[in-house]
């Protein structure tokens, strides 16, 4: 058989191999142009794992671990490992990674207990027992094992591994094959590629954290170390309270969610959701109150798509309910002017940064206005550069108390020269605790960025495509200016809705589905329509029992504040 021609995207070149040449074969022989170890590839376009073989002409571009498919295929091969060894270790109980810490993943081993389960917390030592197991599978390099099952083979497979959200998964997808990845002989199933064998993964750790542990793979910038844990309770505790509503409206996972819909539950999730949201509301405000002697400023911090500004509406509208007045503040009209904007290391404007903003000036007026003085407020034309005064000038009375929301806000170099006990400072953020099953946890930016592609096409004229492509850039601001200091906040608000899910399948898939396969955006597109493909969605009828002044309105349209 004559030979296949394949174009390695990495090398700029084209190269010759046998028909049937798995990737890894063809990384070895061509080379590859990535700085750390390959761990998958993008062929046409679509992700496949390195056993993949080649039988037709494709294009190849191999990615290692700084890539974000290459970071996700580690991630799911590592939690494979962790709960292979969760089954040597401990066979009477039940693997669950429930979320995503700020460097890992939070899990714990849980038993059955009627219908549902109940958590087992563990000592230190058997955290200790765990890792050394998967440090014994990862040193075996052993090799993943991926079959095609017909789905009835594969739900009774995950039902007798006690798998049993997996298993109602399996069964709604409505597929002929599943496939199912082999570990050791232990099956499984994720909803991406996994790694050629377990010796790839290195390094990693497994920590206790509160009940159960972090499971922590290295960050995109230093491939080859783990960065050092730093416990973040409030951002667990918040956590922890999602998990809680969820089982108040009796969630468990996207199976669980999916089935409520089905039988026309879908006006009492939304119901139950928002109200849960209203109480939150609620009690942040009550808080602000019990500090109204001392409490002059609240400052709303949170990651893009995260509600913030939605967020900092709500709070403004129960602090008049509580007899306050509030009077809400832009921080982006306290940008320094364009000329003295501070550039990056490519010489660009870095309007992230928190020395974009004239700290001193901003400071100055708010100290002015918490000490009762008047003083004229900015505005910032983002035309022109430059800050413009148009007569608005303000006094703060007894009972005023100001509102700011911006990326900044919780950032000590923002408020040095303030009385930190004058100001009281808010979280927000959509922090998920809803599983796919058991082990296949929602990422909390997956989350954001199906927001971000809505709101964007709704309202900014933007579209899908340019959103995922300038997704990356986005979260790597966040990770530098924004999550940092997340725990510096007084209270965290979770954004999150268990609605929200099959709500953005109604309005993303869509738009997803238009991204052509050429496109940058197309890998992305693709693994994020799979995702939602096991969710079920919302009808038009459902969508409009969602109050015009729920967090969601930001996204979807249809809000009665203003934007």
């Amino acid at each position: 058989m004559d030979k296949i021609t394949v174009y390695c995207d990495n090398l700029k070149g084209f190269y010759d191999c046998e028909p049937g040449t798995s990737l890894s074969a063809l990384a070895e022989m061509t080379g590859t142009g990535c700085r750390y170890p390959v761990i998958a590839a993008l062929v046409d376009n679509m992700l496949k794992e390195l056993s993949f073989k080649i039988y037709t002409a494709h294009t190849v571009k191999f990615i290692d671990y700084t890539h974000p498919d290459g970071k996700r295929t580690f991630a799911r091969s590592l939690s494979f490992v962790l709960q292979k060894a969760a089954v040597d270790i401990f066979p009477k109980y039940s693997l669950f990674l429930d979320y995503t810490l700020p460097n890992g993943l939070y899990g714990e081993l849980r038993e059955k207990d009627g219908n549902g389960f109940r958590t087992v917390p563990l000592r230190a030592e058997d955290v200790t027992t765990l890792r050394r197991r998967m440090k014994e599978i990862i040193d075996s390099d052993l090799p993943f094992i991926k079959e095609k099952l017909p789905n009835g083979e594969a739900v009774r497979l995950f039902r007798d591994n006690g798998r049993e959200e997996k298993a109602m998964l399996t069964a709604d997808m409505e597929k002929f094959f599943v496939s199912v990845y082999y570990l050791d002989g232990y099956p499984d199933t994720f909803y991406g590629p996994l790694l050629e064998s377990t010796g790839a993964l290195s390094p990693f750790d497994l920590i206790p954290y509160s009940d159960g542990f972090c499971l922590q793979s290295p960050s995109s910038e230093n491939p080859e170390k783990i960065t050092p844990y730093k416990y973040q309770d409030k951002l667990s505790s918040v956590f922890k309270e999602n998990a809680h509503w969820c089982s108040i409206i009796g969630a468990h996972g996207i199976c669980s969610v999916n089935e409520m819909i089905r039988k026309g539950g879908a006006k009492d999730i939304i119901a139950v959701a928002e109200s849960l949201h209203e109480r939150k509301y609620v009690y942040i405000t009550d808080m602000i109150k019990a500090r109204k002697d001392s409490v002059r400023l609240v400052l709303i911090a949170g990651p893009s798509s995260s509600g913030k500004t939605t967020t900092s509406k709500r709070v403004a509208l129960q602090c008049k309910v509580l007899g306050l007045n509030p009077v809400v503040l832009a921080m982006d009209d306290y940008f320094l002017d364009r000329e003295h904007t501070p550039v990056d290391e490519n010489g660009h404007y870095d309007f992230e940064s928190v020395r974009a903003l004239d700290i001193d000036f901003l400071n100055s007026q708010i100290n002015s206005l918490m000490d009762g003085e008047e003083v004229e407020l900015p505005k910032f034309d983002f035309v022109a550069g430059k800050r413009v005064f148009n007569g608005r000038r303000i006094r703060m009375g007894k009972e005023d108390i100001l509102i700011m929301e911006g990326i900044h806000a919780l950032n000590p170099e923002l408020t040095k020269y303030m009385d930190g006990s004058r100001i009281f400072k808010i979280f927000a953020s959509a922090l998920t605790s809803l599983s796919v099953d058991e082990n296949n946890y929602i990422s909390t930016a997956d989350n954001r960025l199906l927001r971000r592609i809505v709101r964007d096409n709704l309202t900014r004229g933007i579209s899908p495509e340019e959103t995922i492509l300038r997704w990356p850039s986005v979260r790597r601001g966040e990770e530098k200016n924004i999550f940092p200091y997340q725990e510096n906040a007084d209270v965290m608000f979770n954004s999150s809705l268990l609605f929200e899910l099959p709500m953005l399948r109604y309005y993303v898939s869509p738009l997803l589905e238009r991204i052509p396969p050429l496109s940058d955006a197309y890998p992305e597109s693709v693994r994020l329509l799979k995702f939602l493909s096991y969710i079920m969605p919302l009808t038009q009828d459902d969508v409009k029992c969602i109050p015009p002044t729920s967090i969601m309105r930001e996204f979807i349209g249809g809000s009665t504040f203003e934007y």
